[in-house]
């Protein structure tokens, strides 16, 4: 991380202790940070995220790994369009957006780099949505006297008529341009429109001086609402919103301010009011990337801020279905907070546990054998589009990959 931006106690005196795990673990130590990476590029891309993880042993080594594989990537996205292999640019455009996002995430705060790097994942995946085999566009969603950037994409072989639409929040470590897959992507797949989005604070939105605020994300829901309201494409009777791991928390205080909203659906928890666990006891690295995305330098003002993080008095006013997905062992956000979230919902819900999984929900057998969480979410969210009734259930994926329902 640069030396402009803010630091906390813990990472400035466990900065020797994150290398050194690191060295023993790998890029991946603090979640699977190169498979959420990869999974939307698809396999070609494999290759370069053993690169990558061959690469890293130290925090410092994580930028300029995925600046290499960015700059490979683009180099060959301009051969293959000078050559006419128009599918060839628009892969590899895609797979160097993504990379060139990736080496921003360990930068916190605004420079010179951050900036730099931010140009080249909008300018390479600008070039893809040129080529791209569907509708791929720039959008900026009007959010008080600023405004927020997003990329708004239609199925393949879209020719007309009006489309169900889910609005994606990423989580705090992800971006909008990882939102929808390259080829097969479980939303657009199912029909619907996708405005994948970086709302108040998450990745290129501090950049422009847009900043995590709880009444920012209040009001980001009824913004993307009215902005797809306008949109001739979207059926404005079935929109739906979800986040990802901390944007399980955005897209639950979005839906809040939104009841035009038809569904919500989250996965990946991170529902701890005051957000202890995921701050105090996790990866240090969590902490000072969230401190970057409210602007706040100061560890002791922003202790003191988060503490006003909570789902209570949000929760509350959604009435709308709601579909939550959590791994047993989370170890970044106790269950018990989304149980008691789950408990002050007035609207029917889903609640899905998977034994014995953490944050990530994968590598256990229940994830492998149960439900794929993209899946279970399209799936969900097909059937909320398209007015189905649902009864509020637990649902418990056994290690066997089989689910276990009962009423909640």
């Amino acid at each position: 991380m640069s030396q402009g931006g803010p630091r906390s106690k813990r990472w400035t005196e466990q900065r020797w202790l994150v290398d050194n795990v690191i060295q023993a673990n790998g890029i991946d130590w603090d979640q699977p940070r190169s498979l959420y990476l990869n999974a939307p590029m698809g396999l070609e891309a494999g290759a370069d995220f053993a690169a990558i993880r061959a690469r890293v042993k130290k925090f410092a080594d994580c930028s300029p790994a995925f600046e290499w594989a960015a700059k490979r990537r683009e180099a060959r996205a301009r051969d293959a369009e000078q050559a006419g292999q128009n599918v060839t640019a628009r892969d590899n455009y895609f797979m160097a957006a993504i990379h060139w996002g990736a080496a921003q995430w360990p930068i916190d705060e605004a420079d010179e780099k951050n900036l730099a790097l931010n140009a080249k994942k909008r300018e390479c995946y600008s070039d893809y949505a040129r080529l791209a085999d569907r509708h791929v566009e720039a959008v900026w969603i009007p959010l008080g006297d600023k405004k927020l950037p997003g990329w708004l994409h239609l199925p393949p072989g879209y020719s007309g008529g009006k489309l169900p639409a889910v609005i994606s929040i990423p989580g705090m470590d992800s971006f909008k341009e990882g939102a929808v897959a390259l080829y097969g992507d479980a939303l657009l797949n199912r029909g619907f429109a996708v405005l994948a989005i970086d709302g108040p604070g998450q990745y290129e939105s501090p950049l422009l001086g847009i900043y995590f605020r709880m009444e920012a994300w209040g009001a980001t829901g009824r913004a993307c609402m009215d902005f797809l309201a306008q949109r001739a494409e979207i059926d404005s009777e079935r929109v739906t919103i979800t986040g990802r791991s901390f944007g399980s928390f955005f897209a639950t205080l979005a839906a809040s301010g939104e009841p035009r909203l038809k569904a919500c659906a989250v996965s990946q928890v991170c529902h701890e009011p005051g957000f202890h666990t995921i701050f105090q006891e996790a990866s240090p690295t969590f902490k000072q990337r969230f401190m970057f995305m409210t602007g706040i330098h100061s560890e002791v003002e922003f202790d003191a801020f988060r503490q006003s993080m909570t789902w209570d008095g949000y929760a509350q006013k959604i009435a709308m279905p709601y579909l939550c997905i959590a791994g047993e062992a989370d170890e970044l956000s106790p269950l018990e907070h989304t149980e008691r979230l789950l408990a002050a919902l007035p609207g029917p819900k889903r609640y899905v546990v998977y034994e014995g999984a953490r944050h990530a929900i994968s590598v256990v057998s229940s994830a492998t054998l149960g439900p794929a969480v993209p899946v279970l979410m399209g799936d969900w969210l097909a059937a909320r589009a398209a007015g189905e009734p649902m009864a509020s259930e637990r649902w418990w994926i056994d290690g066997a990959g089989r689910v276990n329902a009962s009423a909640l």
